[in-house]
């Protein structure tokens, strides 16, 4: 199969930092090619790919130093190059939100569009109806409810691969907070579990700029104020594996409908239990008594924190490779792309100048 895997400009693929959905983009287009895909990656010069590459931008856009810079010219030109290359594929996979839409709506049948944000927006609902021809996937059940009109094709969950994070036996005793310094991701909650339970609490977290009043003056004073407390800042792919393996849980306690949280699964390929507050997907990612604990309150999240060291720990991994490796997530991307090749219409050749009429899509199935 022809794939074309156009992705976000503002990170590289994979992120050299913080970045969820173009990681996911990167194990993705990788695993599409070890199942023997013809897969082509548009994004920009820094990606790392084993597909091939078609580089739209010199470099992502969050750490060019430019000063001046436009993100909608760049994912302008960029989707301007996918255009010219429409027919060398049987499917486009947009990870680009809705901007494509007007631009492709003559190939809407040919193209896939996963959702990676929030969707409880207000302005979302008037452009999922207007352009309702564009199949969707969303990345958990829970991140559809705002718009459960769409044109919904498939729910698959993210995966990563599981070479990437190496499994720890044993934890060394620190609870961990890994993502964003924000109020929605509740580092507040974190930092009063680790206080009450009296455990050490290590966080590696990015601060926005959008972000830097809350952190200066929430967050940081609490960081100061006791030495159970380490901020790390923001860390690489390459140092999470030891940050997440060592930890005794990883904290999840979000406030927010988060639409999946990779962090949640990249605990697990480590062998990490994760502490999440029921809210977004964290029920689908999380299986409460086996992979961590799910809590509705911080009486329970303190109480689940402190046995969490209890859960067997190989289990955790394997319950990773075998719900959100990436090949897991490949094969389920393969099957909605089969969904929706059988369903484009095909024209039969002609016999005697008569043309066949075309054949009558057949409906979609779910993938979960």
């Amino acid at each position: 199969m022809k794939i074309a895997q156009v992705t976000p400009l503002y990170e590289a693929v994979p992120p050299k930092l913080y970045g969820g959905t173009e990681r996911v983009v990167a194990h993705l287009t990788d695993a599409l090619v070890d199942l023997g895909h013809e897969v082509t990656l548009f994004a920009s010069a820094d990606a790392r790919t084993r597909a091939k590459l078609v580089p739209v931008r010199d470099q992502a856009i969050r750490l060019d130093p430019s000063p001046l810079k436009s993100d909608l010219a760049a994912h302008m030109t960029m989707l301007s190059e996918v255009m010219d290359r429409i027919d060398d594929f049987d499917v486009v996979h947009f990870h680009t939100d809705m901007i494509q839409f007007p631009m492709f709506r003559k190939y809407a049948g040919k193209t896939l569009t996963t959702l990676h944000g929030r969707l409880d927006m207000k302005d979302l609902p008037e452009v999922y109806e207007r352009f309702g021809e564009y199949g969707l996937v969303s990345i958990s059940d829970d991140q559809r409810r705002p718009l459960a009109f769409a044109n919904w094709r498939a729910t698959v969950h993210h995966g990563m691969p599981a070479e990437q994070y190496k499994f720890h036996a044993k934890s060394k005793g620190y609870l961990a907070f890994l993502g964003r310094i924000s109020p929605e991701k509740r580092p507040d909650r974190a930092i009063e579990i680790a206080l009450k339970l009296g455990k050490r609490l290590k966080m590696a977290a990015k601060v926005d700029a959008a972000d830097k009043v809350y952190y200066e003056t929430k967050i940081k004073p609490l960081i100061e104020s006791s030495p159970l407390i380490e901020f790390i800042g923001e860390i690489g792919d390459h140092q999470k594996s030891e940050f997440l393996g060592g930890a005794e849980a990883l904290l999840f306690p979000i406030d927010w409908p988060e639409p999946f949280g990779l962090v949640m699964i990249e605990a697990m390929a480590c062998g990490t239990p994760v502490v999440a507050f029921k809210c977004g997907s964290t029920t689908e990612v999380i299986e409460d008594g086996a992979t961590g604990f799910l809590v509705d309150t911080m009486e329970q999240a303190i109480a689940a924190a402190d046995r969490a060291g209890l859960l067997d720990r190989e289990a955790i991994r394997a319950r990773f490779e075998l719900r959100f490796s990436a090949q897991a997530m490949a094969r389920r991307y393969v099957d909605v792309y089969n969904d929706l090749l059988a369903v484009q219409p095909v024209i039969a050749p002609p016999v005697n100048d008569v043309v066949t009429p075309l054949h009558e899509p057949r409906s979609f199935g779910n993938v979960a």
